[in-house]
């Protein structure tokens, strides 16, 4: 393992170290990629929990009953120093992400922006998103000039998502600011 890790301001999160698997050092991975098996495509990880940063090496991985990765760093090939790896966040530098389509953003673009409705009034700011099945859900929270300090789970659909300006930093949705 590494010390000299990427940039941080360049580092997506996308994915998360959670356990052990077996006695050969490999280690069970949450991944925030759609699919899931798309975190495989990255094969320098920088590893991120409280401060502490590195880099490894993926050696091989593979989906386990479609929900988690299992995946073999370089160098370890012990349970027990596995073990000291839960917790970690995968992140990966964004200029390797893949160019997106005219209309798509990855989530860490649209987090951040401040929401207006078609009113013209500013509902909050993106927090996070969250995947529920049926579509992303926007999870937006007050700010300074915000209509009130409400918190709101606005659909990501293009029903509600009128325009996003990253330049501007702005959304435009169609939402009623009482519901």
């Amino acid at each position: 393992m590494n010390a000299t890790p990427a940039i941080a301001d360049d580092l997506i999160v996308i994915g998360k170290i959670y356990s052990i698997h077996g006695v050969r050092g490999e280690v069970k991975v949450f991944s925030f990629t759609d699919p899931v098996g798309n975190l495989l495509d990255y094969k320098t990880w920088t590893l991120k929990r409280e401060g502490d940063v590195r880099q490894v090496e993926l050696v091989s991985g593979r989906v386990h009953n479609g929900k988690f990765l299992v995946t073999k760093l370089k160098g370890l090939d012990d349970r027990e120093e596995a073990r000291l790896l839960a917790g970690f966040e995968i992140c990966v530098p964004r200029n390797l992400f893949p160019d997106l389509t005219d209309g798509e953003y990855y989530w860490y673009q649209l987090e951040g922006l401040k929401v207006i409705d078609q009113l013209g009034q500013l509902l909050g700011k993106i927090d996070h998103l969250l995947e529920t099945g049926s579509n992303d859900v926007m999870v937006v929270k007050p700010c300074a000039g915000s209509l009130d300090d409400r918190e709101r789970l606005l659909p990501y659909t293009g029903q509600c998502v009128l325009n996003v300006d990253l330049a501007a930093g702005e959304m435009r949705v169609e939402w009623d600011a009482d519901f």
